[in-house]
């Protein structure tokens, strides 16, 4: 008797709106891009006895840089600024202006620029890093299960693969084009590796469903002799791999929370991107990735 496999329509337009969403989020927001793909400067410094809007205001009013993002480590008491390049000598001038202002305690800890040349290069590496990622996984699952030719194709493994990791990607991808129009959050380097463990992930727990799948249509094949129904048996390897994909989501998701809420602020957005790929990937390997396995196989039986 089926059951997961019973709301498979349901599941694949609840995914398919989802997924539609954080692309038409994507496309009208677009997102707002860190000094690593824009080019600029980082700069860390420690004012006590300030604010991030003492900060901002000094910059914006009595420095005329009116594009900076401010972000203050509460538990370190450190600044980090990122705005358009300077050089080493502005640095020093923005330096001694803010120490007039402020104090002497006020203190330059880190200082590194990104030229525009670098920053082109990041993105098209960043660029391809995902698409190498997303095509060479999916080749892999087609090459990993090619002797379960009937009645599923291998490449359909590799094709699900391909579009489960586009939906995991995309979900957080939403999200932070949202949070970059509405809080000026920024996509870096960080995103782009938290993107990347996301789909490793992810298709960690793809894998051992369909494995499972795998193991049980070759059971069939040499212990049953009757016709047996494609999708029950899909159902029945979800069923028996569901709680330890759970379980393992689980324990990394209750780690994530804890960086979030007691961790620096610096990997803050790190860390969200990586909680909200993996419960998208979680969701996926379970719920969407492998119903569209018997979807996909048009209902065939072995």
């Amino acid at each position: 008797m089926k059951t997961i496999l019973r709301y498979k329509k349901f599941i694949l337009i609840f995914s398919s709106l989802v997924v539609a969403l954080s692309i038409t989020s994507v496309m009208f927001f677009g997102f707002r891009l860190g000094i690593d793909f824009t080019s600029g400067s980082l700069w860390q410094i420690k004012a006590p006895n300030t604010t991030s809007e003492d900060i901002n205001n000094f910059f914006k009013s009595n420095l005329g840089i009116e594009d900076i993002n401010v972000s203050l480590d509460s538990s370190t008491g450190i600044y980090t600024l990122t705005f358009k390049e300077i050089s080493e000598a502005q640095r020093q001038t923005y330096l001694n202006k803010l120490q007039d202002k402020f104090g002497d305690g006020v203190s330059s800890l880190d200082f590194w620029t990104i030229s525009p040349s670098v920053s082109t290069e990041l993105r098209h590496k960043a660029l391809w890093a995902i698409v190498l990622v997303l095509v060479g996984i999916s080749l892999y699952i087609s090459f990993a299960f090619r002797k379960v030719s009937r009645p599923i194709r291998s490449w359909k493994y590799g094709i699900i693969t391909l579009v489960t990791l586009v939906h995991d990607v995309s979900i957080p991808a939403g999200v932070f084009a949202i949070l970059g129009t509405m809080y000026g959050v920024t996509i870096d380097t960080n995103f782009i590796v938290a993107m990347l463990f996301v789909m490793g992930f992810s298709v960690h727990d793809t894998i051992v469903v369909f494995d499972r799948i795998r193991e049980n249509l070759l059971i069939a094949k040499e212990n049953l002799k009757g016709k047996f129904n494609l999708e029950e048996i899909i159902d029945k390897s979800i069923i028996e791999t569901v709680a330890r994909s759970v379980n393992t989501s689980l324990t990394l998701i209750i780690i994530l929370l804890t960086i979030f809420f007691f961790g620096p602020v610096s990997t803050k957005m790190f860390i969200l991107a990586i909680l909200i790929g993996t419960i998208a990937g979680t969701y996926s390997s379970i719920f969407f990735a492998s119903p569209q396995i018997g979807r996909a196989s048009c209902r065939e039986r072995v």
